[in-house]
């Protein structure tokens, strides 16, 4: 049974007006929004080749939110991340991969997010059940002291010859290591728009000068904004990217350039306005805006997660990617938190602001 509107203003709680919002600042019109239509509409009119349309329609049309445009990923590649420890020891079940896929099939999400290692391990038994999404490079946590560097731990054509639908690579925008991964994932994802594959970009900021005494400016609206726009440029076709928790990183650093109407006309403090300028930033959603679902807090997960679902629709983006809320916790709980994510989605009562 899909969550109701009073029920998903129940878990909203005090936050509930996040449904009332109406953005005035960059209209809703001027958007390319997630729908039935949209590889016809937006994708079919780029350089893509046919069987990346074919690989982005899969997507679209897999899971619980098939045929709407919207798309729910179980992501889970954490255990190089952060340790599998400190990944899966809340529920060992996971160090064994075939979980991994059967949460996601479970679970009624569009995609499986994972390793070489992990999809790998059971690809001729699911790749062809649900869309495989290979993460081809990763931030491994052993080295000591710690580095923080996306390094390759695969090849475009490992996943295609195991049938993943789509690659995705992280690169840490603002770090010393930027410029070197911005050109390997260049050429990797022209190499899988080659093959037919389609690409996904985790678009995060990593720089210790982005984190002052007063604000975390990993997570400011213009600074994401400006590593969503770096991404499309390299043509990912889905963007990754925390929710904004700030603004004005740019003026507060003293450093790259702006101009005052990102903050005068283009934004406000509101949620929704901040997550639509990074969607303005994805092409105006011409490439699709997935939000991550972060770490896992216990009990106010359902929440936070149905916040970030909200906030993510109202704002134009196209989707939510949690692993860590889902996976850190019983099979049927994780797949109950999933559902409440595409619940938001499939309501015709959460509307773009």
């Amino acid at each position: 049974m899909l969550l109701g509107l009073s029920r998903i203003q129940e878990i909203l709680d005090q936050q509930a007006d996040l449904l009332e919002h109406q953005c005035r600042t960059i209209p809703r019109e001027s958007l390319h929004l997630p729908g039935p239509d949209f590889v016809d509409r937006v994708l079919a009119h780029t350089d893509r080749p046919p069987r990346v349309l074919t690989s982005l329609q899969a997507l679209l049309n897999g899971g619980r939110l098939a045929g709407t445009g919207y798309v729910s990923i179980l992501p889970v590649d954490q255990g190089i991340e952060h340790s599998a420890g400190a990944s899966f020891a809340p529920n060992p079940m996971y160090f064994d991969p075939e979980n991994i896929v059967k949460l996601a099939i479970e679970g009624g999400c569009n995609a499986v997010a994972s390793t070489l290692g992990v999809l790998g391990s059971v690809a001729r038994k699911y790749a062809h059940r649900i869309p495989f999404l290979l993460k081809f490079n990763h931030n491994e946590f052993i080295s000591y002291p710690n580095s923080f560097d996306q390094i390759r731990f695969a090849s475009v054509r490992q996943g295609f010859e195991m049938g993943a639908m789509g690659v995705g690579a992280t690169i840490y925008f603002g770090s010393e290591e930027s410029k070197r991964q911005l050109q390997e994932v260049t050429e990797m994802f022209q190499h899988a728009h080659e093959l037919g594959m389609f690409t996904v970009l985790w678009c995060y900021l990593r720089n210790s000068a982005f984190k002052t005494k007063e604000v975390d400016y990993h997570m400011a609206a213009d600074l994401t904004g400006q590593a969503n726009h770096l991404g499309v440029t390299i043509e990912a076709d889905i963007i990754k990217q925390k929710l904004p928790e700030s603004n004005g990183g740019f003026n507060a650093l003293n450093f790259g350039k702006t101009h005052k109407k990102v903050y005068s006309d283009l934004t406000t403090d509101h949620p929704i306005d901040l997550t639509r300028y990074q969607v303005a930033n994805c092409y105006m959603g011409r490439a699709g805006l997935i939000n991550s679902g972060g770490a896992s807090s216990g009990e106010s997960d359902l929440k936070e997660a149905v916040k970030t679902a909200v906030i993510n629709k109202r704002a134009g983006g196209m989707g939510l990617i949690s692993g860590r809320k889902a996976f850190q916790r019983p099979l049927n709980e994780g797949i109950r938190l999933l559902n409440a994510i595409q619940d938001v989605y499939l309501s015709k009562d959460v509307t773009i602001a």
